[in-house]
């Protein structure tokens, strides 16, 4: 089957199936071989790997990595694409394509083909779910080796930003929690078809063995981050006091904030993950 990382051969296979992009799938095909061979060599994939791609399209970086990898197995929510990852992938016996949507997936089971060794995960992911799908992978607790994921620039951006920043945020401290991210290039607009209106960046997160915090409750902790930046305006007493579900008063809060030596009237964007870890530990011994 032709490469399929450049325009001419992307053009033809859409043409051929008379396949039309979705908006609602962020369905934008990368037609750049420099960059799919970057984004391989960054994911470190070798023939021992077993690698999950989310979001295959038309098969594009699926036969990248097929070149490189032991198996790649690539989860593709849009029936419409399954004809065309046929045809492409069809030179190619280590591929197994899933039509699913990755966030009702069971990625424990799925990890369990890989007989408990850790996966390499590899995605273009649409913009709009990128979160999501991020953090359903850190928060299966699969074994996971690695993430490299393209993402818009901002979201890039945010991944890797520390506290004090507009950026910084819920998504800045879940990514910093569960791995160690890294940019790996840059990718212009140009670079897909069809042509999306923001440029993007190739991001690497190594999963730590462990967090680099110590935390009584994980889910705890994540539960007052959300809270303290759902209202990043509010004092984090405040936020934490309003957010339903977490069961922490005012009075609570600023006694844990007075604890850790910190100002009553603090706001969530200045503490680093430390201080989140200390104060979900705080407010936890305090809620018992």
């Amino acid at each position: 089957m032709a490469d399929l990382g450049n325009f001419t051969n992307t053009s033809e296979i859409l043409k051929k199936y008379q396949f039309r992009t979705q908006k609602k799938y962020g369905q934008n095909f990368l037609i750049d071989a420099n960059i799919l061979r970057k984004i391989v060599e960054a994911a470190q994939i070798t023939e021992e790997d077993c690698v999950l791609e989310i979001g295959p399209g038309i098969g594009t970086m699926t036969q990248y990595l097929a070149e490189a990898a032991g198996r790649v197995i690539a989860v593709e929510i849009d029936r419409g694409l399954i004809p065309i990852l046929e045809d492409t992938l069809s030179s190619y016996n280590n591929v197994t394509v899933l039509c699913e949507d990755i966030l009702k997936v069971d990625l424990l089971a799925l990890a369990g083909e890989n007989g408990g060794r850790p996966i390499k995960v590899v995605a273009n992911l649409p913009y709009y779910i990128t979160t999501p799908i991020i953090m359903a992978l850190f928060e299966s607790h699969m074994p996971l080796a690695s993430i490299t994921v393209m993402v818009q620039s901002e979201v890039a951006a945010r991944m890797q930003t520390g506290p004090g920043t507009k950026d910084y945020g819920a998504l800045s401290l879940a990514v910093q929690y569960y791995a160690k991210p890294e940019i790996v290039a840059r990718v212009p607009a140009s670079c897909f078809l069809p042509r999306p209106g923001v440029d993007s960046t190739v991001v690497r997160l190594t999963k730590y063995g462990k967090p680099p915090v110590d935390v009584t409750d994980e889910a705890f902790l994540f539960a007052v981050i959300r809270a303290s930046f759902n209202q990043r305006r509010k004092t984090l007493a405040n936020g934490l006091a309003n957010a339903g579900g977490i069961g922490v008063t005012r009075a609570q809060a600023e006694a844990a904030l007075e604890e850790m030596g910190l100002s009553k009237t603090v706001r969530g964007e200045t503490l680093t993950l430390e201080q989140f870890s200390e104060l979900s530990n705080c407010l936890l011994r305090a809620k018992r």
